[in-house]
C-alpha cells in the first residue's frame, strides 16, 4: 500500500484526503507526527501550499502533500482568501468565521453574493521538486446557515445546481465537485506516478 503523509492537523481535511485517496493509499497527517504547526506566510493558496509541504518533507524526507484552501467571496474583493481559517481571529473558530462573513454580507443582495471555494494541493518531494495541482468550486453565500456535515464554510456556501449548502451534501457529492476534489483528480490524471510508493 501507497503512504501520503498530509501537511495538516485539521481532523476534517484528514477525513476529506482519506475518503478521496481511498483503499489505495495509507493516509498520515501531522496528528500523527512531532512536528509544530507550519506558519502560513504567503500571500496566496499556492505559495502557502509549497510552504508546507517543503517544510514537512525537509523534517520527514518523504513526500508529502499540502493544501492551502479557502474562501473568497466577490463583495468582499476576494476576502477571507488566504485569511479563510482566522477570518475572526488566530484561534481558527469556524462558527465565528462564519458570523462574521454573514455579518459582512448582511447588505448585499442575492444577486451579488457569488463566491468561490480555492484548494491548492502542492507535493513536495525528497529530491527538492515541487508540483502543484488547483481546484476551485463556484457558488454563492447563503444568508444563513444550513446542513450539519462538512467543515469551515460549508454551512453558509450554497450550490445554486444542488439547491443546497455544501454542508448540506452528502460525502460523496462533496468530493465529486469540491474544490479540493478537483485538485486532487488533477493531481491523480497529470500525475499518477509522482506519489512515492510506501
Amino acid at each position: 500500500m501507497k503512504t501520503v503523509v498530509i501537511a495538516t492537523k485539521n481532523p476534517g481535511k484528514v477525513k476529506e484526503f482519506e475518503h478521496m485517496f481511498g483503499s489505495e493509499y495509507k493516509v498520515e497527517s501531522l496528528l500523527e507526527k512531532n512536528i509544530d504547526d507550519i506558519p502560513e506566510t504567503g500571500t496566496t493558496f499556492e505559495e502557502n501550499a509549497i510552504i508546507k509541504a517543503e517544510a514537512v518533507r525537509d523534517q520527514l524526507n518523504c513526500t508529502v502533500v499540502a493544501d492551502d484552501s479557502g474562501l473568497e467571496i466577490d463583495a468582499l474583493d476576494g476576502r477571507p482568501g488566504v485569511y479563510s481559517a482566522r477570518f475572526a481571529g488566530e484561534e481558527k473558530d469556524d462558527e465565528a468565521n462564519i458570523e462574521k462573513v454573514l455579518h459582512e454580507m448582511e447588505q448585499v443582495s442575492r444577486t451579488g453574493r457569488s463566491a468561490r471555494f480555492v484548494c491548492v494541493l502542492a507535493v513536495a518531494f525528497p529530491d527538492g521538486s515541487v508540483h502543484t495541482f488547483t481546484g476551485t468550486c463556484e457558488g454563492e453565500i447563503a444568508e444563513a446557515k444550513a446542513g450539519d456535515n462538512g467543515f469551515g464554510y460549508d454551512p453558509v456556501f450554497y450550490l445554486p445546481d444542488y439547491g443546497k449548502t455544501m454542508a448540506e451534501l452528502t460525502a460523496e457529492e462533496k468530493h465529486r465537485i469540491s474544490h479540493r476534489g478537483k485538485a486532487l483528480e488533477k493531481l491523480r490524471v497529470q500525475g499518477q506516478n509522482l506519489l512515492q510508493e510506501d
